[in-house]
């Protein structure tokens, strides 16, 4: 087998996520055959470093020593089971440890098997709650500018991404969008904390107008990935936090691909010192290896669903792979290497080394913004450094970007003209450097 064969094979019966199909006539799809940390290795024998952690989802590197012991131990005893009526201990031991290591007050887990499934479960479970106590004039959500939660009808709808919403319009509920706190926008001399605290004060207002009609508040914490990797103060959850308790509504803050460590502590929520009412977790939570989310909720939201069948109470939402033993026994996996490897601190040395080698990038003529939190680190290219007037989105600068760093071994994939890097947390100093090397030739030879 080689990779032509493969690619060939591939385009004749494969549709691919996010892609648009044609663009593979002149740049054939790159088959993997295997994984070794940060590295994938194609048919042909060709490296790549995986700089964005195969869609942020890799956190201890391919084919990892600790989860594949765990995931062969439990492939003998049980693949999987029905989750209505039924339980097993994998799932049971990581919904202990889900509540243990969350922010304080979350005490019941509910799985689902992807991000946006885990959205769809919370944005229904906050919806159902208010109509279970009786308050069924709350149907609305409240989502951020700039914001992406998944791509399944209720995640897109509390999106706000045109790219992936626009096309869909018609078949999303309404929701109520708030000025982004993206601190991009911030005056020059104004502080991240500053201008997150003056964003918000437009969201508040806007919140006392409507709280009676609202089920709840949808945000990414500190970090926008999708729609470009834009950051925010962790004042702004504080002030969030305090809001949605004085109005009565709830928050939710979609952790998805910011929890597990990419931010500089295990939940981006703990560096605003709050819990959420809902807590969505997918992606990192197993490692890489398996499709598994969890949504995180109190007590109280719990018991509003628990009574006698014939008060037709109960949450009803399910998946067929709910629970999934082989995906859980691989978060746990994943949980452990936490517990034991000491990686927020290795995270934090790792992430200062990505700070001082994204320093040259402030010196390019269209780099208007370097931003960094945690493990997360993105450059704003733009046509007129002074007006940041952004290049045209159809000249695809940042495919061509991707595509020469293929070609010099390192898996870049800018969103639009944000280049980004969120490696694997075992990705070596010398790696570090490589896939910046990298990054930089390649904005010299596209800008």
């Amino acid at each position: 087998m080689n990779n032509a064969i493969l690619s060939e094979r591939d385009t004749r019966v494969l549709w691919h996520p996010c892609t648009q199909m044609h663009d593979h006539e002149n740049f054939p799809i790159i088959p993997i055959k295997s994984g070794q940390g940060v590295w994938l290795e194609d048919f042909d024998g060709n490296r790549y470093l995986d700089g964005i952690s195969s869609w942020w989802v890799n956190l201890f590197g391919h084919s990892n020593p600790i989860i594949n012991a765990a995931l062969k131990q439990q492939v003998d005893a049980l693949e999987h089971v029905i989750f209505a009526g039924f339980t097993h201990e994998a799932a049971v031991e990581l919904a202990e440890k889900l509540v243990a290591v969350t922010p304080a007050g979350l005490s019941r887990c509910f799985y689902a098997d992807n991000g946006s499934a885990a959205v769809e479960v919370a944005l229904k479970m906050s919806f159902h709650y208010w109509q279970n106590q009786g308050q069924t004039q709350k149907t609305k959500f409240v989502t951020l500018q700039n914001s992406y939660h998944g791509e399944t009808l209720g995640a897109l709808a509390v999106g706000d991404v045109a790219l992936y919403k626009k096309t869909y319009a018609p078949l999303l509920m309404d929701v109520i969008t708030a000025p982004s706190p993206d601190c991009y926008f911030r005056e020059s001399g104004e502080t991240w904390e500053d201008y997150s605290t003056r964003q918000f004060a437009h969201f508040e207002e806007m919140l006392a107008e409507n709280a009676n009609e609202i089920c709840a508040v949808i945000v990414e914490p500190l970090v926008q990935c999708a729609g470009g990797m834009r950051m925010y103060d962790a004042i702004y959850l504080k002030l969030l936090r305090v809001a949605c308790d004085k109005f009565n509504v709830h928050l939710i803050a979609d952790e998805i691909a910011v929890g597990f460590g990419r931010t500089g502590t295990l939940f981006a929520c703990e560096q605003a010192e709050i819990s959420p009412d809902f807590l969505c977790l997918s992606k990192g939570l197993t490692g890489g290896y398996l499709p598994l989310s969890a949504v995180l909720t109190t007590d109280d939201i719990y018991t509003a669903f628990y009574d006698d069948y014939s008060k037709l109470t109960a949450f009803l939402h399910s998946h067929s792979y709910t629970g999934n033993a082989l995906a859980c026994r691989a978060a746990l996996a994943t949980l452990s290497i936490f517990e034991t490897q000491n990686v927020i601190q290795k995270n934090h040395i790792l992430s200062a080394k990505m700070a001082v080698l994204s320093q040259r990038f402030l010196t390019h003529p269209n780099v208007a913004e370097v931003r960094q939190t945690g493990m997360i680190l993105a450059i704003e290219l733009v046509k007129n450094k002074i007006t940041r007037e952004p290049y045209p989105w159809q000249e695809r600068r940042g495919l061509q970007i991707h595509r020469y760093a293929l070609s010099k071994g390192v898996l870049l994939r800018p969103l639009g003209n944000v280049i980004y890097f969120m490696p694997p947390y075992v990705i070596a100093i010398d790696e570090l450097t490589l896939m910046f090397d990298v990054a930089w030739q390649a904005i010299t030879r596209v800008y």
